[in-house]
């Protein structure tokens, strides 16, 4: 089977999609890319009902090559990603509080500093029909220079140098439009000055637990 470790990868996030609340049905997608290949979940097909066969696999170029179901909707997406960043995965995602704020800000302003996981303040692409080149091209527009961006009327998309990232990245954005959303019912909130969030980034990069060998 082509790419069956990414495809297996793949259904364990799925599952993991629906745990952490940021789908809705059969609703978001999400894709592993190993050399010109991409591994991207199936088109309206229940997760609870996937297996690594049913993972599709394409070109970067949006070709089908393998798996038994159509491929999602949002491959130029996924590809248009993968064609204009490093990106290893892409996550995207129709959580309630980033798909709420995306159809109210223009950008999610920097009200916690762990929003320095997606490279600082997060963009509000502009609305496209779903699946269209034009929301792949408005997403990776509104991603240069973040991990990731709000889509407008829509949801959310993040990217990473693996899928572990790419998923903690989309976690890490729905959490902290909760707390905007949360603190606005309040109050005006205070935000984090650009340098504090670059002084941020720099920590998290050697942050957690580093491994030798032995």
């Amino acid at each position: 089977m082509l790419l069956e470790q990414e495809r297996t990868e793949l259904v364990s996030y799925c599952r993991r999609m629906q745990a952490d609340d940021l789908t809705v049905g059969t609703s978001g997608n999400i894709s592993i890319r190993r050399g010109d290949h991409v591994a991207i979940t199936p088109s309206g097909a229940p997760y609870e009902d996937l297996t690594p066969a049913s993972i599709s696999v394409i070109t970067v170029d949006g070709e089908q090559v393998d798996g038994d179901l159509e491929p999602s909707s949002e491959v130029p997406m996924h590809t248009a990603v993968y064609r204009r960043t490093d990106a290893v995965a892409v996550v995207h995602t129709h959580p309630l509080y980033a798909s709420t704020l995306s159809v109210l800000l223009d950008e999610l302003p920097p009200v916690h500093y762990m929003i320095a996981l997606l490279g600082g303040p997060v963009r509000v692409a502009p609305y496209a029909t779903y699946g269209s080149d034009e929301l792949a091209e408005n997403s990776v527009t509104a991603m240069e220079g973040r991990f990731g961006a709000l889509l407008q009327n829509h949801g959310a998309t993040t990217y990473g140098e693996s899928l572990a990232k790419a998923y903690t990245r989309s976690v890490y954005l729905e959490w902290v439009c909760r707390m905007y959303h949360q603190a606005r019912l309040v109050g005006e909130p205070h935000l984090l000055a650009e340098d504090e969030i670059a002084r941020v980034a720099e920590k998290l990069d050697s942050y957690g637990q580093s491994v030798t060998s032995r």
